[in-house]
């Protein structure tokens, strides 16, 4: 019998649907609060780094600017976050949450505290963080993949 090699272990179905398993548990826990995941992601987003630029705000979330303008539209009409003129150019908008917002943060945190917990029963906090170190090896390989970003 062959031994088996690392290329032939199939292990990136296993990834998407441990992500996926994720979204739709969380999404179940947080419909409370109304909010979508790209909403609560754009809000956390925000209140870690209150004041970015929408086309900021894209980058960071790996969004379309034109897909993160109706998130902050709907999240700003519900009164989670507000635009506020940059004082340095005038036809550009800061990005804020707002009061209302920060309440419910820390809820949100809860919710996803919780999943994590329940998603990580009977798991050492050896064997995640080894996991970790694990997946994060395999990023930094992937993204080497693109090659050296060129500056324009």
């Amino acid at each position: 019998m062959a031994e088996l090699k690392v290329e032939d272990i199939s292990f990136a179905y296993l990834i998407n649907d441990v992500t996926l398993l994720f979204r739709k548990h969380f999404d179940r826990r947080a419909v409370r609060f109304g909010l979508t995941r790209a909403q609560w992601r754009a809000l956390k987003a925000l209140h870690r780094r209150p004041g970015m630029r929408q086309n900021e705000l894209a980058e960071q979330l790996d969004m379309e600017p034109i897909a993160v303008g109706r998130v902050i539209d709907r999240l700003q009409s519900a009164g989670f976050v507000e635009r506020r003129a940059d004082p340095k150019d005038r036809r550009a908008w800061r990005l804020h949450d707002t009061d209302q917002a920060r309440g419910v943060i820390d809820d949100m945190e809860d919710i996803a505290r919780g999943l994590r917990r329940d998603a990580t029963q009977g798991i050492s906090t050896d064997e995640l963080q080894t996991m970790l170190a694990v997946l994060d090896r395999m990023k930094e390989n992937l993204q080497s993949l693109d090659g050296p970003c060129e500056e324009s």
